[in-house]
């Protein structure tokens, strides 16, 4: 691996090893995984690693969901299929940042009224994506699902028509602009938000949203850099009162023919060629593998391979 983190010591790499076993055995036994990491660290920020640890072992929760309220998730579906619809031509491509588990792409496919020419997700964690997958086979949907950061995705600007979240910008209050700016990079014609909306809330909610560093500003973010927002509402139907659904539609212009996804590499932002097996830079000798059909394009998850895919006669 072309680690990011090359200075990292035994100690780190002994502590990395013993939080990996003990939140699996913790998660294993009924508890909250996040509760042990924050007890074996000595620290009441929740570690990013950790963070990263709870959501992997936490994949199959999101499919469940949707098993259990079948109809709550066809509506939800069905409300965020109306807002990403009139900004998708015929053709076009759509992806969702924080795919999770695709029981959102997955319905959101199933109503859209025309079928992407394009479909994608991304999530940080690969067995969400894993099951994402399955959940996918099971409603006859395809779509490109891949592991990636939100901040460093592995897409060329402008090569996705319609790029929209649900709930995943959610966490990460304090970085609202770099999050918008590389989503707005991306998208050629228009980023649909669908997230928690601090402006338009109660006290009580917005208590709730301040204490758990959920985004704010995001019509005001988009804006300051000189975006249109056409539009911005709590929507009709969202599950938590405390935690109140709405969006934010930000429509760009002169968008010309519909947008075909072109990879690119999340660390040096060449050009990336696809095979069965990784995603290749031949400008760079950067390699990402593709770990059982799901590629993995985290800029630490690149390796150094020069020699990969030359033919080497012995």
């Amino acid at each position: 691996m072309f680690s990011l983190d090359q200075q990292a010591t035994d100690t780190a790499a002994s502590e990395l090893r013993a939080l990996l076993a003990g939140m699996r055995d913790a998660f294993a036994r009924g508890e909250n995984a996040m509760e042990y990491a924050r007890r074996a660290l000595g620290r009441n920020d929740n570690l990013s690693a950790a963070t990263l640890i709870a959501y992997d072992l936490q994949a199959g929760a999101y499919v469940r969901h949707a098993l259990s309220d079948p109809a709550g998730k066809q509506r939800w579906c069905a409300q965020l299929a109306g807002l990403v619809a009139p900004h998708l031509p015929v053709g076009g491509s759509v992806m969702e940042v924080g795919s999770g588990e695709a029981t959102t792409l997955a319905g959101l496919l199933e109503t859209l009224p025309q079928r992407p020419a394009a479909a994608l997700g991304f999530d940080i964690s690969w067995s969400r994506c894993a099951h994402g997958r399955g959940w996918l086979r099971q409603k006859a949907q395809q779509a490109e699902l891949f592991v990636a950061d939100l901040f460093h995705i592995p897409l060329a600007d402008a090569s996705v028509d319609v790029v929209y979240t649900s709930h995943s910008l959610e966490p990460n209050g304090g970085r609202e602009r770099a999050a918008l700016q590389e989503l707005l990079r991306v998208a050629r014609r228009a980023v649909v938000l669908v997230e928690p909306i601090y402006e338009l809330a109660g006290p009580e909610a917005r208590e709730r949203m301040a204490h758990h560093g959920y985004v704010r500003n995001l019509k005001a973010t988009a804006e300051a850099l000189g975006c249109t927002v056409a539009d911005h509402r709590l929507l009709d139907f969202y599950v938590n009162p405390l935690n109140p659904s709405g969006v934010v539609s930000i429509v760009k212009t002169d968008a010309g023919e519909p947008a075909r996804p072109a990879w690119r590499c999340p660390l040096t932002h060449a050009p990336l060629m696809r095979s069965e097996s990784a995603f290749s830079s031949p400008d760079t000798g950067l390699v990402y593998p593709v770990l059982d059909g799901i590629p993995l394009l985290c800029r630490d998850h690149a390796v150094l391979a020069s020699a990969y895919g030359a033919c080497i006669e012995s």
